[in-house]
């Protein structure tokens, strides 16, 4: 009968219904039930999106199931895609809180460390990282108990993989370590120095600076100077250029006579290392390593050594040495640089690579000061004006960005006969770049030149730039008019740049029109009532009435930028109008911007 008839199937969304409701009776495990389905899912996309939600599902789940049930089950999930594998080691070292606090932190350590084997590098250093995020948070029994047999355990591992990554751990650690402890730690160090594979031991060289960092002044000296000479002398060069870098952190925790006795053989071997990327390091460090030195090796033999770099075969060296001469400079007397880096200066600035006359154009405007107003005179201008008409534009571009320095130097009149004429020319440069460095440096200049030398020699060239073809240049010319303005005054502005602009209105191509709404706009910043209402509003309303509906929507916006700039009755009985106007405009364009700058009234 009808009461006993079986009841119809539910339709597809009710049975999702019914079986949610059946899961919320126990929504502790729902959301573990959710993440294991997607962990487990084919779309790896879908995978890494559930190792992002980890901390999320271990909050709803307290610290005790995440030990008992998350932990376990991610240990076992670490045979995926690299990227998978990676946000996992990033996660894990989040989650000291929400295992129940560092005393519970051990059992992130040992998925961090299959972690730390695997074979890709990024996971395996992202997995260090978190482990040395994670010792952060422990107290010294934690460490002394359980992450330092960690430490062993991944140093002695039969992988290289397991090794290297033991190398980035032991400086994380080490102050909380009793003494017996850091003994066997810097032993352990020892052994990883002398492993067998290139890349452990490079990883040792590349950790060793952190390390002797947090090490005590005796053991320094004793355990990790020996293995700081024995890896600057391994037969890899990915090796021995590590070593450069660790003169530094060495050199931070000695005397600077300890620091030259003990680091300076190895410096001086490295300069003239067989391999050019060990020399390379020597040039980039070379300023660092100045620092930690004597001030009689740096004026003796540090020179020498840089002025060999500065001539190297390799133009990769010389790039970096080239990059230094200032900063070296500075280090030495000025007597001594004016006699020793000018004449390398000019080598290396008819120097066979660009990239070499470009790092030298990058900073040798800073050795004016150095050397002294004669000195750059007779030997520093001749490179700058062989660097400006450099046939590299990153070259030409390096140079002008540096033109103040000179100028405090020699004085602008100077400046302006000997720099001028090569500046006036590369504001005329094919590079759009080069040209853009210009413009920016004109108000800086025009500043020193002062208003009439700037009318007769660079106020015609700043007015070329606002038709100029790249959008860019003619945009920074603009701003370079409203500049002008604050130095010169708004009585310079209306008798040089504001008849300039109403001419140039006159210009059949609409792009310039639009560019002399875009100067208007920004010269009502720097101009009073007076001089608004009467030179800037009338070129204002020509661009209001213009065919083109790009330059009126212009027209709208520099409206609106003079209704907020400046006070005036003008403004509502001249400006207000032409926006009512314009919004009942053909184009949908024209209207919308005619509303926006009436909000500015």
């Amino acid at each position: 009968n009808a009461c006993n008839a079986r009841p119809p199937p539910c339709p597809p969304a009710r049975k999702c219904a019914r079986k949610a409701a059946m899961a919320s009776k126990d929504d502790g495990l729902m959301p573990v039930a959710v993440l294991i389905d997607e962990l487990k899912n084919e779309d790896t996309q879908a995978r890494l999106n559930a190792v992002h939600r980890l901390t999320t599902i271990a909050t709803a789940l307290g610290p005790e199931r995440t030990r008992s049930e998350l932990i376990p089950y991610l240990q076992k999930s670490v045979d995926d895609e690299d990227e998978v594998l990676l946000a996992l080691a990033e996660e894990l070292g989040k989650f000291v809180k929400l295992v129940g606090g560092a005393s519970h932190a051990q059992c992130l350590f040992e998925p961090l460390r299959v972690l730390a084997e695997v074979e890709e590098t990024i996971v395996r250093e992202k997995a260090v990282e978190s482990l040395c995020k994670i010792a952060e948070e422990l107290d010294a029994s934690i460490v002394s108990a359980s992450y330092v047999p960690l430490i062993t355990s991944i140093a002695e591992g039969d992988w290289f993989t397991s090794r290297v990554s033991a190398c980035g751990l032991f400086a994380s650690v080490y102050p909380s370590c009793d003494d017996g402890q850091k003994a066997d730690l810097r032993e352990l160090y020892g052994k990883l120095c002398k492993d067998e594979t290139p890349m452990v031991r490079r990883a040792a060289a590349s950790n060793l600076g952190a390390l002797a960092k947090v090490v005590e002044k005796d053991a320094l000296l004793s355990d990790i100077m020996p293995l700081f000479v024995l890896l600057s002398e391994d037969d890899q060069d990915s090796v021995r250029l590590l070593a450069v870098e660790n003169c530094v952190a060495m050199g931070e925790k000695l005397t600077k006579s300890e620091s030259t006795s003990g680091t300076l053989p190895v410096l001086r071997a490295s300069a003239t290392d067989k391999s050019w990327r060990v020399r390379y390091v020597v040039a980039d460090k070379i300023c660092d390593l100045c620092n930690t030195m004597d001030e009689g090796i740096v004026h003796g033999e540090l020179l020498e050594l840089f002025l060999a770099l500065l001539a190297d075969s390799e133009a990769e060296v010389r790039t970096a040495a080239a990059s230094k001469v200032t900063c070296f400079a500075e280090k030495i007397p000025a007597e001594t640089a004016r006699e020793r880096l000018a004449q390398p200066a000019a080598n290396l600035s008819r120097d066979p690579s660009k990239h070499v006359r470009a790092a030298l154009a990058s900073v040798v405007m800073g050795l004016a000061p150095v050397v002294g107003k004669e000195t750059t005179i007779d030997k520093l201008v001749p490179i700058f004006l062989h660097l400006l008409k450099d046939e590299s534009p990153d070259v030409r571009l390096n140079i002008i960005s540096r033109l103040d320095a000179v100028s405090d130097v020699v004085g602008i009149e100077l400046l302006s006969q000997s720099l001028l004429p090569a500046i006036v020319q590369l504001a005329e440069d094919r590079q759009w770049r080069v040209r853009l460095a210009i413009i920016e440096y004109i108000p800086l200049l025009a500043s020193q030149l002062g208003v009439d030398f700037f009318d007769d020699k660079l106020a015609a060239l700043c007015m070329s730039w606002l038709s100029d073809q790249v959008y860019s240049i003619r945009e920074a010319a603009t701003t370079n008019l409203k500049k002008l303005t604050e130095i010169f005054g708004a009585q310079w502005a209306v008798e040089n740049i504001v008849p300039k602009i109403s001419d140039m209105y006159s210009n059949p191509n609409y792009l310039y029109r639009m560019t002399t709404m875009f100067a208007a706009g920004l010269l009502c910043e720097a101009c009073d009532a007076s001089v608004v209402e009467e030179h800037l509003v009338p070129i204002v309303e020509r661009g209001a009435a213009d065919p083109i509906p790009n330059v009126r929507f212009n027209a709208c916006k520099t409206i609106g930028k003079i209704a907020t700039a400046s006070q005036g009755a003008f403004v509502d009985s001249r400006l207000r109008p032409l926006l009512e106007k314009l919004q009942e405009d053909s184009d949908a364009d024209v209207r919308y911007f005619a509303a926006r700058a009436l909000e500015c009234f």
